[in-house]
């Protein structure tokens, strides 16, 4: 099956491209995968998007943007992307059953959070526990809140927090913060931030009485003497970091030393042209859903101007990462 354009990722960045797209007459088809909406489909309410001063769930705003993109004609392919071919015309898709083509290829697969893996961080998900200070911190306020890391992610949010929560908790595994300098002299300079050294987390603790769960305490385990604490917390901040989803373009797209995307000059074009980069896959600043939508404008825009310009079936000049001197 041919399409001119495809859309991989389902969050603000490739459903606000696919709404682009569509009213550009491209009709795209976005393959959501098997989390469509992204990362808001695991939030309750945003507060912070613009347009909705009384908040939303994060799955029903992602409802709202499916529905306007496939309003104009955009379609969605509810079906994972498991290879692609992007060194040769036309780019080639694949998902488990089939193969597609197309002649432009947008990426807004987004990044997850690392996680602990614990089943009570994924039963508590959104209910206390978050992955994003910026998007979850207003909830918190003249809370108690725990932060689990010690790198510039962690100390980042910790500092966030402590303009909300009247206590904020930095649970580390080692005894020495790896945040810089100038990070880690402002947080321990806070006096509401406190810091647990050498230990880890072994269980976030809650109720879930009468169908609503809330977090109440996370259990820490000292990796120097074996010794287990509870303290008590109304929320847990994940801030071990980000993983972008490009594992399925190693060695084709250029990417940085974590694996996020690089975008060629002020634009979403990649190295490979008819290749478009959109969201938290080309973000490791920023990620927010506002400027995650912001940059899918873009790449449907560009996309649009690099279609028109270039006749189906022309083969793209290919520039490997190593050509390019960029590490992948």
């Amino acid at each position: 099956m041919h399409k001119r354009l495809i859309i991989i990722g389902s969050g603000p960045a490739g459903l606000t491209a696919a709404l682009y797209a569509a009213r550009a007459n491209l009709a795209p088809v976005v393959f959501e995968g098997i989390q469509p909406g992204g990362q808001l489909t695991i939030t309750t309410e945003v507060e912070n998007y613009p347009g909705f001063p009384g908040g939303i769930m994060g799955p029903e705003l992602m409802d709202v943007f499916r529905k306007q993109a496939h309003r104009f004609g955009a379609a969605s392919l509810y079906k994972n992307v498991t290879k692609v071919e992007f060194r040769s015309r036309p780019f080639r898709i694949w998902t488990d059953e089939e193969e597609y083509t197309s002649d432009a290829v947008i990426v807004a697969t987004g990044a997850s959070a690392k996680l602990l893996g614990l089943p009570s961080e994924k039963r508590f998900m959104g209910y206390g526990v978050s992955a994003c200070a910026t998007c979850d911190g207003f909830f918190f306020k003249g809370l108690n809140v725990v932060v689990i890391g010690g790198g510039d992610t962690a100390i980042e949010e910790a500092t966030f927090l402590t303009k909300f929560a009247v206590k904020v908790t930095v649970v580390h595994r080692r005894d020495l913060l790896r945040a810089s300098k100038i990070m880690q002299e402002k947080a321990l300079r806070n006096p509401r931030i406190t810091f647990v050294w050498d230990s880890v987390v072994e269980e976030i603790m809650g109720t879930e009485e009468g169908g609503k769960k809330a977090v109440t305490a996370v259990r820490l385990k000292n990796v120097k003497t074996g010794v287990v604490s509870e303290i008590p917390a109304d929320g847990v901040f994940m801030g071990i970091g980000h993983m972008p989803n490009t594992a399925l373009f190693a060695g084709q797209l250029d990417m940085d030393s974590v694996g996020y995307l690089v975008p060629r000059g002020r634009g979403t074009v990649t190295n490979i042209p008819g290749v478009f980069a959109a969201g938290d896959v080309a973000d490791s600043v920023y990620r927010q859903a506002v400027s995650a939508a912001g940059t899918g404008c873009m790449a449907a825009i560009d996309a649009e101007k690099w279609l028109a310009e270039h006749a189906s079936g022309v083969a793209p000049h290919y520039e490997s990462s190593e050509a390019a001197g960029r590490s992948s």
